[in-house]
């Protein structure tokens, strides 16, 4: 009994693959993110030649909560609290988070007082 010719085999199609490869290339490539970075103007203590003028201002950072010269503070009320100590909004205000504080912490709290106006921070350890 003979059960007929044998079938030539049949090389696999690469197009399927080619497909995949390239809705992998456009997810990835639609799924990034493409955003403009923002700079903040910053001055890193001790580099500036201003003298100091006017009360303290110093903003400890913490993870857990702001201290405005000592004194723990809200974050919504910083700026409102600062601008109690100072003459304008060009007055230095420092900067000190501690070693646990995560950075996104630090640059939210930079991000709300430039939003409140207050442009001269200076950050320091």
């Amino acid at each position: 009994m003979q059960f007929g010719q044998p079938r030539p085999r049949r090389k696999p199609s690469l197009t399927p693959m080619i497909d995949v490869v390239f809705l992998l290339l456009v997810f990835f490539m639609l799924a990034a993110r493409f955003g403009t970075d923002t700079q903040m103007p910053l001055m890193i203590g001790g580099q500036g030649q201003d003298t100091w003028q006017g009360p303290p201002r110093l903003v400890d950072i913490a993870p857990d909560g702001l201290r405005l010269n000592g004194i723990a503070t809200q974050p919504e009320a910083l700026a409102g609290e600062l601008a109690a100590l100072m003459d304008g909004p060009g007055d230095t205000i420092v900067l000190r988070p501690t070693e646990e504080t995560p950075l996104q912490r630090v640059v939210a709290v930079m991000e709300a007082l430039q939003g409140a106006g207050l442009t001269a921070l200076v950050l320091v350890e």
